[in-house]
């Protein structure tokens, strides 16, 4: 069974945005200042954090289900990037100077879903059961 081009660009475009998402929160402490600089201080607010974030929680629930259903029917990947995303969420649950820690989480996770998940869909190229066992 091949991997769909579909999924494999669903899941690199979910990499690409959870990286971007923790590049931004974690850059943006030290470009602060020079936002208002370069008429860009939307970068700094949290609905912008949020869009992102839900974008790229879309994007993952796509990819994960389409290769859940597809090829390799294995939760794991998906339990990866709610709890990535429910940390990402709530990134300043432990106080404004641990943000950066639980953002690095959040982002970590929910991009191990999508490797994880990309393996798991070029594995089924040579698994002979269609790899439904768990």
């Amino acid at each position: 069974m091949q991997v769909s081009s579909e999924n494999s660009f669903l899941d690199k475009l979910g990499i690409f945005a959870s990286s971007l998402c923790g590049l931004h929160c974690l850059l943006l402490p030290i470009l602060l200042p020079a936002i208002p600089f370069i008429g860009a201080s939307f970068f700094a607010q949290d609905w912008f954090e949020r869009t992102i974030l839900s974008l790229s929680m879309i994007i993952g629930f796509w990819a994960l289900c389409s290769g859940f259903y597809r090829y390799h029917r294995q939760l794991y990947p998906l339990y990866s990037l709610v709890l990535g995303g429910l940390i990402y969420w709530n990134k300043d649950m432990f106080g404004h100077d641990y943000e950066p820690f639980t953002v690095v989480t959040g982002a970590l996770l929910i991009i191990a879903a999508h490797i994880i998940n990309l393996k798991l869909c070029k594995s089924c190229q040579t698994c002979e059961s269609g790899c439904t066992s768990s």
